[in-house]
């Protein structure tokens, strides 16, 4: 059954709402999956903070003119799945470019960065990338290492000290 124009218009203004509020999104090509494999996909965004969209192409141009983006999905190969990062820049890239070394249906071709359409070279690049949690790790990692070194030279003065000082009160009684 057809939708109305409310109901298109509804549509148009969710998919607006969720490229405003998307710190990424990757377009994939997911013809030849099946019903199983898509569920496993969608489940796969959720737990990266994302979210797995399937629109009719007039649609979501019709959003991304409404959200000032220079993007037409009319120019897209075929069927489009726009999965939308919500919490970190590069887990939509990673989880589709993952996903599809397993089934090989999926292709991913472009997507928006920074609100500037990639290309899928680009997002394979980008899926190569640490999170934003391992970076933090990496970075608080190498400001704890030298805190930790200077904790051990200060604690080695004060072993040598006790030890100096024990050694003198083993020898004064003699």
């Amino acid at each position: 059954m057809p939708k109305s124009k409310q109901q298109k218009a509804q549509e148009v203004a969710s998919i607006k709402e969720k490229v405003e509020r998307s710190k990424a999104v990757v377009f994939a090509n997911f013809a030849g999956l099946t019903v199983k494999d898509v569920t496993q996909l969608r489940k796969l965004c959720r737990e990266a903070g994302g979210e797995y969209l399937v629109a009719k192409k007039t649609l979501m141009r019709k959003a991304f003119t409404d959200a000032k983006l220079d993007v037409d999905p009319e120019k897209f190969p075929s069927e489009v799945a726009t999965i939308f990062g919500y919490e970190d820049e590069v887990a939509p890239s990673r989880v589709v470019v993952q996903f599809s070394k397993d089934h090989p249906a999926v292709k991913p071709f472009g997507g928006l960065l920074e609100r500037r359409y990639v290309d899928g070279a680009k997002v394979r690049e980008l899926s190569a990338l640490p999170s934003k949690l391992e970076l933090i790790a990496k970075v608080v990692g190498s400001v704890r290492a030298p805190l930790s070194g200077m904790v051990n030279v200060l604690a080695g003065n004060l072993r040598g000290l006790v030890q100096v000082l024990k050694a003198l009160s083993e020898k004064k009684p003699a």
